[in-house]
C-alpha cells in the first residue's frame, strides 16, 4: 500500500513542478528543462527531482543554478497547492 501512495505523490509532484517550470518561473537561466522523474523518500522529507536540459554543459549548469535558487519558491508553491502533511525538501539532479 505504501508503494502506491508514494507513486501517486511522486507523479503529483512531477506534474506540479513541470507546470511551475512552464508557467510560473521567469528565470532567464532556465533553458528548456523537462522533469523526467521524481523520487520521494518514504517519510516524504526529501524529493529528488531529476531533470533533463536541452543544450550543452553551460546551459545545464545555468539551469541547475536557476532551479536551485528557485527551490524555495517551488517548495512554497507545492505547500500551498498539494494537500500533504509534510512538504518535501527539493533536490534537483
Amino acid at each position: 500500500m505504501q508503494g502506491k501512495r508514494l507513486d501517486r505523490v511522486n507523479q503529483l509532484i512531477k506534474e506540479e513542478v513541470s507546470m511551475i517550470l512552464q508557467r510560473e518561473l521567469k528565470d532567464p537561466r532556465l533553458g528548456f528543462v523537462t522533469v523526467t522523474e521524481v523520487d520521494t523518500s518514504k517519510d516524504l522529507r526529501q524529493a529528488k527531482i531529476f531533470v533533463s536540459v536541452l543544450g550543452g554543459d553551460e546551459q545545464w549548469k545555468a539551469s541547475i543554478t536557476g532551479l536551485t535558487s528557485a527551490r524555495g519558491f517551488i517548495r512554497n508553491w507545492l505547500r500551498q497547492h498539494l494537500e500533504l502533511r509534510v512538504t518535501p525538501e527539493l533536490i534537483f539532479r
